[in-house]
């Protein structure tokens, strides 16, 4: 059986070059690593000597002589691997924001390192052997552990067996290779995407097709076009199907462009086509899955997520769908009398058709905003500057609920120029002198060279074994306008800030022993939550009109402007729901395939497409997936495989919390004390459903998710 020490690679260089950023640990503040030293050629070779290094540690570990014990095997294993793991983190936060051709040539040839160093210590007798001693002695009562303890050891033998530890050496040899072909799947899933974005941008050479787009984003797709040495207007991609620039173009025409561009991406041939990966990357994790003794892949996710199965998935799925679908078919309803079409699919129950194209739906529920809210979105950007939004909205609320403050470091570099550092202090009780608690990267712009969506990371970890404070970064996808204008926003990119927020509070507020406990170290179907309950607060009547204030005249928003905002949050939840369901019934339909289920020829994997949404129920042309199949990331290069449900299943848990939240008196320094430390700060140091049910006093009920969603 292969040991961490067998496990080298030709050519391998174990000791870094002293010069290398990364041969030590960073001085800067909060251990932030030093972007103005560290250049494309430090990664690899860090890299690779932090795996020699961590290797080394673990064969210490496992070869100790010393009877197994918590401080030698557990916290040894907590210890270990700090070098891989600064530049590893360092690393995939670059390659995702800030990409070069050079850093995907280091992807490429390092996935598959990744995975076999990860099968090197998952996969060592000698090690689970230590581990497996400790947890008998807990069983037996003989060994006392602290709680955070006692869940770690159990997570850490629940990793052992679901890496194949109780597999025979050739099954053993056999879930390596497969462990290192997907990583590399995984890795060039991602590449395309991003190509196929960049490809399936919309040049638009005649500014009279730009009729309804706002000033400050038709310069925002002036400077696209230029960025990229081109004439004209680009209007670049986000990465789901529905574009936000479909609510203002007035041109039907060039509303249909974007709409099918934005369809076909990854299906149409060429370099970005991703059909060929992904079936194989199916494939691959099916064969995974069946090797370790589960169904399919989606069984192997659902059984290690608070979820525990696939038919608690599809359960809730399906009680959803439907009530959805209908939602969304009666707003189609509604769009098609704007419209002045008629119904070509009429439902025997009269509700709803199939005559709203796709690309026309956020266009004319502008106007349905328009006519029953008096909404206008292109009317609400100027009250949504980002500047505004970030301190007056989403640093406020931070600061009301939890005592946060922030203070832009300006002498402190990110990894790309629009990357702002934030230093946050923390107040742990009223009164109290702020304290530094770690730093906030804000890198909210899009470029050529990010991914598309949302995401938040860590560059370090908190940990009070390691003596670690936290670093964190938010990833945003907003245009850039010119230099010297200003960032305005549409509402859905509001929302999207105080979301990922909520998500580095989850790591900011940490407040564990155990850096593998860490913050968002929580279950997937989970660790959504956070951040959803964080969306909450842009909608409070008090955070709202702190920041929706004219950017040139310095107006509050009119006031029944916002109270016709807060009325109308119902409107839209149709589209909302059933494009979202349609994403994850189709991440379920993938990963639900056994390996002689999936498609074989690439012409197959549209067709199959259909035929899930169909047989699910949420073939609404009207409403296509957030993500279709050729461009979802989340479930083919992300980490979201099998788990995209977990924001419906996680918003279960919010949408309880945000009544717990009105029920004890809404926006209190209380509340967001009793919300941080029984929920936010333990991260994952105990299963996350019993940190729920301290902070709800009970099993979370779906009540509320229904009324929110319009499903009842």
């Amino acid at each position: 059986m292969t040991s961490p020490s067998d496990t080298t690679f030709e050519g391998e260089r174990t000791e870094l070059d002293p010069a290398n950023p990364f041969a030590v640990p960073s001085t800067l503040p909060y251990g932030l690593p030093d972007f103005s030293a560290i250049r494309e050629e430090h990664y690899e070779p860090a890299i690779v000597a932090g795996m020699a290094a961590h290797r080394a540690e673990v064969e210490a570990i496992a070869t100790n002589p010393e009877p197994a014990g918590v401080e030698n095997t557990l916290e040894a294993l907590e210890r270990a691997g700090q070098p891989l793991a600064r530049a590893a983190a360092t690393f995939h936060g670059r390659l995702s924001a800030d990409s070069t051709p050079g850093l995907e040539d280091i992807q490429e040839r390092l996935a598959p390192r990744f995975a076999a160093h990860q099968d090197s210590i998952l996969m060592d007798a000698r090690l689970y052997a230590r581990v497996r001693s400790l947890a008998d002695a807990a069983a037996a009562g003989t060994l006392a552990l602290e709680p955070d303890t006692a869940y770690l050891l159990d997570r850490l033998m629940t990793q052992f067996k679901r890496s194949g530890i109780a597999l025979a050496e050739a099954d053993q040899d056999t879930l390596r290779d497969l462990n290192a072909r997907i990583t590399s799947l995984e890795a060039s899933f991602g590449r395309k995407i991003l190509a196929g974005a960049n490809e399936a941008s919309v040049l638009v050479t005649d500014e009279a097709e730009l009729a309804g787009l706002s000033a400050d984003a038709k310069a925002g797709a002036r400077a696209a076009a230029e960025a990229r040495g081109r004439e004209g207007w680009l209007l670049e991609m986000q990465l789901f199907t529905h574009q936000n620039v479909l609510a203002s173009l007035e041109n039907p025409a060039v509303r249909e462009r974007v709409q099918q561009a934005s369809m076909e991406r990854g299906a149409t041939g060429g370099d970005a086509d991703t059909r060929e990966v992904l079936l194989e990357l199916v494939r691959l994790r099916a064969e995974h899955a069946q090797l370790l003794g589960y169904e399919h892949h989606g069984a192997y996710v659902a059984a290690d997520a608070t979820a525990g199965t696939t038919a608690a998935v599809n359960q809730m799925l399906a009680r959803l769908a439907p009530a959805a679908v209908a939602n969304a078919r009666r707003e189609a309803s509604e769009l098609a009398k704007v419209s002045g079409t008629t119904s070509d699919s009429e439902g025997t129950d009269g509700e709803g058709s199939d005559g709203v194209a796709a690309a026309d739906w956020s266009y004319l529920s502008e106007a349905v905003r328009k006519e029953r809210f008096n909404l206008d979105d292109a009317a609400l950007r100027p009250y949504l500057e980002l500047e505004r939004v970030a301190h007056d909205g989403v640093f406020k609320a931070a600061h009301l609920l939890f005592g946060l403050s922030f203070a832009e470091r300006t002498d402190l570099q990110g990894y790309h120029p629009d990357v702002r550092v934030f230093e946050v202090f923390d107040a742990p009780e009223p009164g109290e002198p702020d304290t530094g608690l770690g730093l906030f990267l804000a890198d909210w712009y899009t470029r050529e060279s990010k991914r598309g969506g949302a995401w938040m990371n860590s560059l370090v970890r908190q940990s009070h074994l390691l003596g670690q404070r936290p670093v964190v970064v938010n990833n945003l996808n907003i245009v850039k306008p010119p230099p010297g204008e200003p960032t305005l926003l549409a509402w859905n990119e509001v929302t999207t800030l105080f979301h990922e927020f909520g998500h580095a509070l989850h790591g900011l507020l940490s407040d564990v022993r155990y850096p593998s406990q860490s913050g968002t170290s929580v279950p997937r179907d989970f660790v959504e939550y956070p951040s959803q309950v964080n969306e909450m607060w842009s909608w409070e009547p008090a955070i709202l009109r702190s920041f929706a204030v004219h950017h040139a005249t310095g107006e509050p928003m009119p006031a029944q402007w916002v109270d016709t905002m807060l009325a109308s949050r119902i409107w839209g939840e149709g589209f909302a729901t059933t494009e979202y369901l349609a994403a994850a019934l189709l991440d379920q339909a993938w990963h639900q395939l056994t390996p002689e289920q999936v498609p074989a020829s690439v012409e197959d994997v549209l067709p199959f497409e259909a035929a899930a949404l169909a047989a699910a129920g949420v073939d609404f042309a009207s409403v296509p997936p957030r993500y279709r199949t050729t461009y979802f990331n989340h479930a083919f290069g992300g980490g979201y495989s099998a788990g995209y449900y977990s924001y419906i299943w996680s918003e279960v848990l919010d949408a309880d919390t945000v009544e717990w939240y009105a029920e004890h008196g809404g926006l209190t320094r209380e509340n967001g004390e009793a919300f941080r430390r029984k929920l936010l700060a333990r991260g994952g140091s105990q299963d996350p459903l019993v940190s729920f049910e301290d902070l709800r006093g009970r099993a979370a009920e779906i009540a509320p998710l229904l009324k929110r969603r319009g499903l009842v």
